[in-house]
């Protein structure tokens, strides 16, 4: 029996979702429970491998389970076991067939920032406090350059390996709530530290120290030694991943 569940987590105590040896991982909890729950080891897949410090509020991982078990007893059970900046909103039996990751057709991602000379009580683990002003309107005028199908090279995280660099990016826009920007981009996916290195790229236009224009030299030069540090984990979420209608919402896909 396979089944796909939706998740939130807080990402700040974590070293991302992906396993890794001696050190916490969002993917490791949730496995140690599955075993507590099953006692047996259990390998869980995600839509996408999260960095550390990058939170989610609506992440898609599966997992096959040794024998049937009520979906509604096993997100109670989960969700008794987990940490409180982990939670399981939804467990449905899917096709045996189904994969997180290939079956996606897009991830939507949101970045946020307070544009503030003080600190935030509550938004400090979950924002980039960014001190001095920022132009709103050149970052949201720099936005829509990245939208179709380019090489994102310039935005890629060194080291990491790509069969290749081209994406495709279909919405990418910032809204404002007075001091609180918060910049959304979907796409059919996402290397490693491309959203946090676009959301810090703009930044810098924002700081007037690059033009408007600056996006679409990167895209073009495709240099990643040209473009800037990636913006601070800690602003990022995992919004959605979108699937075809039949895989929708937890449904079985059809044969």
């Amino acid at each position: 029996m396979q089944v796909r569940f939706t998740l939130e987590y807080d990402g700040t105590n974590y070293c991302g979702w992906q396993l890794q040896r001696d050190q916490d991982s969002i993917q490791g909890r949730v496995e140690k429970a599955l075993a507590t729950i099953f006692t047996s080891p259990i390998r869980v897949r995600a839509a996408g491998r999260t960095d550390a410090g990058v939170h989610a509020l609506a992440q898609v991982a599966c997992a096959r389970l040794p024998r049937p078990f009520a979906a509604d007893e096993l997100q109670r059970a989960l969700n008794s076991l987990l940490p409180v900046d982990i939670v399981i909103l939804d467990v449905a039996p899917v096709d045996e067939r189904f994969d997180p990751r290939r079956d996606a057709t897009s991830r939507i991602y949101e970045y946020r920032i307070i544009n503030r000379h003080d600190p935030s009580a509550f938004e400090h683990r979950r924002a980039w406090l960014i001190h001095d002003p920022i132009d709103f309107d050149a970052m949201a005028a720099a936005a829509p350059a990245i939208i179709g199908t380019h090489d994102f090279a310039a935005f890629r995280s060194v080291g990491t390996p790509e069969k290749t660099t081209r994406r495709t990016v279909i919405e990418s826009r910032w809204t404002r709530n007075e001091d609180l920007f918060v910049y959304r981009i979907e796409g059919n996916s996402f290397m490693r530290h491309m959203v946090r290195t676009i959301v810090a790229a703009m930044v810098e236009i924002g700081r007037q120290k690059a033009p408007v224009q600056w996006l679409t030299e990167l895209l073009l030069l495709g240099e990643r030694r040209k473009a800037p540090a990636p913006a601070p984990a800690a602003g990022l979420f995992l919004v959605e991943v979108r699937y075809p209608p039949s895989l929708a919402n937890g449904a079985i896909s059809a044969p």
